[in-house]
């Protein structure tokens, strides 16, 4: 999988954009817990009042409460209010601020002056515990005249004496006492619980300087939920933006390994497609790249992401509350214990799946293609029979892949409902105890829900991950292949003074892995302006000797000789411009028989293309055809007889005028009067052209300028037919096979 790496190059612009869009998402999704908290601890219990600093309190609640700070707490709570008394206002500065605090009309204000967020959480700090003192003495929770006093005053105080004038004029020291006696009461108490508590408090105050509390409260969820609307929206657009560049990056992958690995293919000599199966080839270059491309899009748009949200989940959390931290750490190991034991059985079964998908192809292959041999011998129930095994081995390890996956989603809620069980078990006694508050363990079960999608997220990948593996494995050992047919490093030129000499010297060949020799010892010339054939039984090597003019294969031992110039030092592209090829299997490409004519050399004159279609005697069912040369060619050929594709295979070899012909068997499907006409045709016109004719047929090379006998991989006869007749005895008994003495002999 790291080797497919490097084709992401020109996409790394693209790559670097989605992991930044990616963290906008990730940080505007961690943010949405801590305002759905805010709205439901600040927005429902507090009221919409944040803090225990009081933006506006009145004169004389500000004088009690710093009854109970110290100098030092005094003095920083002073320096951030300003007072508002309404004897020095102006009068259209006292209208303003009489619409929103009423109360200025009947005694001074003091107004926050402080907008800094670090300045406002000291004073919450200062603020929080006075304002609960004053709060529980006013509402007789806290009785202060119990505090350090005398034993015949204690109980004989009369009810309408203020307790804080009592306490504003006692001596400091006395003032401390009660302050830490006080104090006690409150010394386990969580910090969030002193605001929350102080609050109420602050929310009384407000009402009775006329502020209207639910307008405030409304006013604060809503702004809450505005922002976390715009979070929401902001999240909702990085994920489109993800998803679409995402699919553009997977995509052209896709494009650039499909064109490299064709590429690569077509640079394969006989050696490498020996090693893959053309069905292989084809399920390489589309369902595996297919697998590539998908695994791709989820990699960017989730398993960048869920490490983002994951470790972001649990720095959140963290803050949130330590005490339940354990719990996230239970969750990712039977998160983890869960993967490793499905995958651990499922990654056999997804190198098995492609495999069968391999050799489901060639079977379907086989049977397409030999459709028409299958009727003729009527054995379609046992290729069907055939297919159905396979296919059902497809299936079944399918099916178990499916149903074993399917376990995982179960597993994954149960999991999560398990977690937010436990969560609530434990958050509800944390509440209890005062220790966070209800938004803390809901924002709490939501950054926990976020931190195992994380690891869902990357373990829904993990389904995909060995399957794309496996397939990414199989494209990079096409595309890392060593080609043992290439160009030389430093190619030199065919010599200019000759045209399509061919020189063989002491030519043996052997295929790859094989324990002896095809061709031993193959030495023979072919010159320009002559017709050398080539005969022999089935199997002797006549093919095989053809292929490595056009270096289909190289040379074992010896060399080739064209021009004078070893084949193997001009490039490929050289030596094959000057051959012009007919395979032993006429081979047709979807289009018209214009353009298959045309296939070799595009530049192909009308009057070049209609001749070449005469010597080849094509053009009798050219013009049967209401279209002629703008006929449709289906795929391979298909729609057209067997002779047909011959003469068009010929047609576009001749069409090319190379310097070198090679005819490959390329008669065989022609009658004897086709086949008279067209080599009688063909000697005229390739008069300054070297021919090589491979034949099965003794009537089509008889009058060859010379004949090749092979036997076994090695040349038994050299000559004339008149010669090989006289004095060579296994071109005589192929001769006599076919034809009688007399035909033989005229």
């Amino acid at each position: 999988m790291l080797k497919i790496i490097k084709y992401l190059k020109p996409f790394i612009t693209l790559i670097i954009v989605i992991i930044g869009l990616l963290f906008v998402q990730a940080i505007c999704d961690l943010s949405l817990p801590a305002y759905m908290s805010n709205i439901v601890n600040v927005g429902i219990q507090q009221g919409g009042i944040e803090n225990a600093v009081p933006k506006v309190i009145r004169k004389s609640e500000f004088d009690k409460i710093k009854l109970f700070m110290s100098e030092d707490e005094k003095e920083k709570a002073e320096d951030n209010y300003v007072l508002l008394d309404g004897a020095n206002l102006s009068k259209s500065e006292l209208e303003d601020y009489l619409k929103d605090y009423p109360a200025l009309n009947k005694e001074p204000l003091y107004k926050l002056n402080t907008k800094d967020e670090n300045q406002i959480d000291e004073l919450n700090c200062i603020f929080g515990k006075p304002i609960l003192i004053v709060g529980g003495i006013e509402k007789g929770e806290v009785s202060v005249f119990t505090l350090d006093m005398p034993e015949e005053m204690q109980g004989n105080l009369p009810a309408s004496i203020d307790a804080f004038v009592i306490i504003s004029q006692m001596p400091k020291e006395q003032i401390e006492i009660i302050k830490e006696k006080i104090s006690e009461k409150f010394k386990d108490m969580p910090n969030s619980m002193i605001t929350q508590s102080a609050v109420l408090y602050l929310h009384q105050e407000y009402q009775n300087i006329g502020i209207d509390t639910d307008k405030l409260q409304s006013n604060y969820i809503l702004n809450e939920g505005f922002k976390m609307l715009l979070l929401a929206l902001l999240s909702m657009g990085a994920t489109v933006v993800v998803a679409l560049l995402a699919a553009r990056v997977a995509a052209g992958l896709g494009r650039d390994i499909r064109d490299n690995l064709f590429r690569k293919v077509t640079t394969f000599s006989n050696t490498e497609f020996d090693k893959f199966s053309t069905a292989s080839l084809i399920t390489r270059s589309t369902n595996d790249i297919q697998q590539v491309q998908t695994l791709m899009v989820m990699l960017l748009r989730m398993v960048f992401y869920a490490p983002i949200l994951g470790i972001g989940g649990v720095i959140k959390v963290l803050n949130t509350d330590t005490s339940m931290g354990w719990i996230i750490a239970v969750a990712v190991m039977a998160i983890l214990t869960l993967v490793i034991i499905l995958f651990s059985v499922a990654i056999p079964k997804f190198k098995r799946v492609q495999k069968l998908i391999d050799k489901l192809n060639l079977v379907m292959r086989e049977s397409l293609i030999g459709m028409l041999v299958i009727r003729a011998f009527n054995t379609q129930k046992y290729e069907e029979k055939k297919f159905e095994k396979v296919n059902k081995d497809l299936t079944k390890t399918n099916l178990f892949i499916s149903r074993l996956m399917t376990l995982m989603m179960p597993m994954m809620m149960l999991i999560m409902n398990s977690i937010t069980l436990l969560i609530v078990w434990i958050g509800a006694h944390q509440i209890d105890a005062g220790n966070i508050q209800v938004g803390d363990m809901m924002a709490f079960i939501q950054y926990t829900m976020q931190i195992i999608m994380a690891f869902l997220m990357i373990s829904m990948v993990s389904i995909m991950l060995p399957r794309a593996s496996v397939s990414a494995q199989r494209i990079v050992e096409v595309l890392d292949i060593e080609v043992s047919i290439t160009d030389p490093k430093e190619p030199i030129h065919f010599r200019k003074d000759k045209k399509g000499y061919i020189e063989f010297k002491n030519v043996c060949f052997r295929y790859p892995g094989a324990g002896e020799d095809v061709l031993s010892n193959i030495t023979f010339t072919a010159k320009p302006g002559q017709t050398t054939a080539f005969i022999g039984s089935t199997g002797s090597g006549k093919t095989t000797l053809i292929n490595l003019i056009a270096r289909f294969y190289d040379v074992t031992s010896g060399k080739i000789l064209v021009d004078d110039t070893d084949i193997r030092d001009v490039s490929l592209q050289e030596l094959r411009e000057k051959i012009g090829y007919v395979p032993q299997k006429g081979v047709l490409f979807s289009g018209t028989i214009g353009s298959n004519i045309q296939y070799g050399k595009k530049d192909v004159t009308e009057k070049e293309l209609v001749k070449a279609a005469e010597i080849a005697q094509a053009m009798e069912f050219i013009h049967a055809k209401a279209e002629g040369f703008n006929a449709e060619i289906s795929q391979g050929g298909t729609n057209i007889s067997g002779g047909q594709k011959q003469r068009l295979s010929i047609a576009r070899a001749l069409a090319k005028k190379s310097q070198i012909f090679i005819f490959d068997d390329s008669f065989s499907a022609l009658d004897f009067k086709t086949d008279v006409a067209l080599r009688k045709a063909l000697k005229s016109e390739t008069t300054g052209s070297t021919v090589l004719i491979v034949a099965q047929r003794i009537s089509t090379i008889i009058n060859a300028d010379k004949i090749i006998v092979l036997d076994e991989g090695k040349i038994v006869g050299n000559s004339t037919h008149k010669d090989l007749m006289e004095n060579c005895e296994v071109y005589k008994q192929i001769a006599l096979s076919q034809l009688s003495k007399e035909e033989l002999s005229s």
